[in-house]
């Protein structure tokens, strides 16, 4: 899994990439199948954002959060990211076990 952090009006330190790598464990043990993950953190004023794409084999998940304190953004992003993560998932296994799928209908 490649890991690609951008920062935009902040300078990344080593205790905010810790951070974001320590929360994306989360993401990592629920999927496995992650090829990159892009986090772009910037600072507008008062206003902290943080957003992600993750690339999967067949499709991106896209999160955007914000909040006054980044570190805030950070973990409501990676609920958020961990939340679609998991659709997908259940989605993939739901259509992989189905009966009536394509498969079915061409024999």
């Amino acid at each position: 899994m490649n890991l690609n952090l951008t920062g935009r009006h902040l300078e990344i330190t080593p205790a905010i990439r810790e951070h974001v790598i320590s929360k994306l464990d989360k993401v990592k043990r629920h999927f496995d199948n992650v090829i990159d993950i892009n986090v772009i953190l910037s600072v507008d004023k008062l206003k902290q954002m943080a957003e992600a794409s993750v690339h999967l084999s067949g499709k991106t998940i896209f999160a955007e959060t914000e909040d006054s304190n980044l570190y805030v953004a950070i973990d409501s992003l990676i609920d958020s990211l961990d939340r679609q993560i998991l659709k997908h998932k259940e989605k993939n296994a739901a259509r992989r076990h189905d009966e009536s799928g394509k498969h079915a209908a061409a024999e």
